[in-house]
């Protein structure tokens, strides 16, 4: 497992915006938090997803433009303005074929690996591959502060993507996500825990706000969680900011008191890492 070699501190900012049919709106609304995240102190910002449009497989094609396009633009204003890493959470992507993405961009372009395609009886049937593609790339960005991994939402159901983003040296894996009124409440907080615990980074997810009028409820409760798998900040369902210091020594001290990273058995199991590509 790589060590990681560059971790200096550093805030993190989760927006939980609230998002409009306005992708304007949704746009300036970002801009503003996104300075207001700034101005505390925060050096690496994170949007959630589908922050300029409204979500759902109705929506995806409406929305949909290019990358880069307006909305990249916009971003890369805003985090220029503010002086941030900013991670852009994700809009609806169209590319030169006409195939559409669910993609993050900024920093780095994420396309969603794993579509949200669930049916939970007399709860929620939601199908993202009758619309959307799949990604097929993972995603690592390096900072002055650090080396990140990024998935979007349902990416974080799939541990191979935290445990390799570890094993390259990533301190941190940031997820924007939409979990929902029937998922949000079972997995939402465990998975984050579940994939901090097992690679011993910090993991940050980022929600729109809820709308409870909106076709899409989004649970909200955007959380950072440190290496030892403890929730260190979130929040409820309205629109707000959260903040979490990100320590180079609680890492260290979380590997050294229990150093699964130098014990692993790679004569005994697959390294999932070998051979994968930043």
């Amino acid at each position: 497992m790589a060590a990681a070699s560059l971790f200096r501190p550093f805030r993190l900012a989760l927006v939980q915006l609230a998002v409009s049919a306005q992708k304007t709106q949704n746009i300036a609304n970002a801009r503003t938090h996104v300075l207001e995240a700034a101005q505390k102190g925060a050096q690496v910002v994170c949007l959630p997803e589908c922050f300029n449009s409204l979500y759902g497989t109705q929506y995806f094609s409406e929305y949909a433009e290019s990358v880069p396009g307006a909305t990249t633009q916009a971003l890369s204003d805003m985090a220029k303005e503010a002086n941030v890493y900013l991670v852009g959470g994700s809009i609806p992507e169209r590319d030169a074929t006409g195939k559409l993405f669910n993609t993050c961009a900024q920093l780095a372009v994420h396309r969603k690996i794993h579509l949200f395609d669930i049916d939970i009886p007399g709860k929620i049937r939601f199908q993202e591959s009758e619309v959307l593609s799949p990604g097929n790339s993972l995603t690592h960005f390096d900072t002055m502060y650090g080396r990140i991994g990024l998935g979007i939402c349902y990416d974080i159901r799939f541990p191979e993507l935290a445990m390799i983003a570890a094993r390259k040296g990533c301190v941190a894996m940031i997820y924007p996500g939409a979990f929902n009124m029937a998922t949000g409440p079972l997995h939402w907080e465990l998975l984050q825990r579940a994939r901090a615990v097992d690679n011993q980074i910090y993991v940050a997810t980022c929600s729109p706000a809820r709308d409870v009028n909106g076709t899409y409820v989004a649970w909200g409760h955007s959380t950072a969680v440190d290496p030892s798998g403890t929730v260190i900040a979130t929040t409820e369902h309205k629109e707000t900011i959260v903040y979490a210091d990100l320590d180079p020594e609680k890492l260290n001290e979380v590997r050294q008191a229990i150093p699964v990273t130098q014990q692993r058995r790679f004569n005994v199991y697959p390294d999932v890492a070998a051979g994968k590509q930043d």
